[in-house]
């Protein structure tokens, strides 16, 4: 852990670790120091880390898009966008390589940030219960949310101090219900498996748990939207940290886990990065780039 930051020219803190992040260290103010350490640490860390040592792809294999999830694989865990990750995304893209958002979260959050970098794939939101693309003329919804939400009302009657409405982001949901991820996981899934909801599936991420219909999931999203688009599988590579992205694992041909990974997740992907969250992207594009 870095304990201490000082820059060698005190008027110059704006301009201060700008290779590593351009961070702006008046900054304190708003987040707090403890916020703005870990971000300068782990920039610092993803910088001087060696790079070039590392076999982050298959030999000679480039793919032809990627798949990147966004809540802890782009974002840390303060849900805070990796500048480095997003300038990663767009050179994948200027240099003709497609990048398709593959979320749990929502459409209209999705498409924001897919507008904003100027992406050119598709976007899978919703753990692929919700697919969309500029050029399809309107979005493929795979399923209806309202049984989910049913589900989550009944559960607050069987666990006590539940709330059903649960995380900010239902007021746009079109295919799933969440509730907050630090709920009963263990009581949910319990309850669940005895109700008439039994069906459902359950997935806890860090920043929900997920009631959906089981024929959801990223894989069969992204499935469903490379037969709509003509790609292959074989050209995907997907990069995330949560269980719910281990079915697009499956799918795709080569997937990466970031550093703060689950377990699980860590356990299944074909390469685990030693870079926390977003600071995965510099030296993977780097070295997807490097292929011809």
């Amino acid at each position: 852990m870095i304990g201490h930051i000082q820059c060698p020219k005190p008027s110059h803190h704006a301009q201060c670790w700008n290779e590593v992040g351009a961070f702006n260290i008046t900054g304190v103010q708003k987040q707090g120091f403890a916020v703005l350490a870990k971000r300068v640490e782990a920039n610092l860390y993803a910088y001087f880390f060696p790079r070039r040592g590392m076999e982050w792809l298959p030999k000679g294999w480039r793919p032809k898009v990627v798949a990147v999830d966004i809540d802890g694989t782009l974002t840390d865990g303060h849900k805070q966008l990796d500048t480095g990750a997003i300038q990663a995304l767009r050179k994948l893209e200027d240099a003709g390589i497609p990048v398709v958002l593959s979320t749990g979260n929502v459409r209209a959050i999705t498409y924001g940030l897919w507008r904003f970098l100027k992406l050119s794939g598709p976007i899978c939101c919703e753990n692929g219960g919700v697919l969309w693309h500029k050029s399809w003329g309107g979005p493929i919804v795979r399923a209806d949310g309202s049984e989910a939400k049913r589900a989550a009302q009944w559960l607050a009657l069987q666990i006590e101090g539940l709330d059903p409405n649960g995380i900010q982001t239902n007021d746009w949901r079109e295919s799933e219900w969440c509730l907050f991820p630090d709920e009963d996981l263990a009581a949910v899934e319990h309850h669940i498996s005895q109700s008439e909801w039994s069906h459902l599936s359950v997935v806890r991420t860090g920043f929900a748990i997920h009631l959906m219909e089981p024929h959801l999931s990223k894989g069969t999203g992204l499935e469903v939207m490379f037969d709509k688009m003509g790609w292959s599988a074989d050209d995907v590579l997907c990069v995330g940290d949560a269980p719910n992205d281990l079915p697009m694992f499956e799918f795709a041909r080569w997937s990466v886990a970031v550093g703060g990974a689950f377990d699980s997740v860590k356990e299944a992907a074909d390469v685990v990065s030693p870079f926390p969250h977003g600071s995965t992207f510099a030296p993977l594009v780097e070295a997807i780039l490097a292929e011809e």
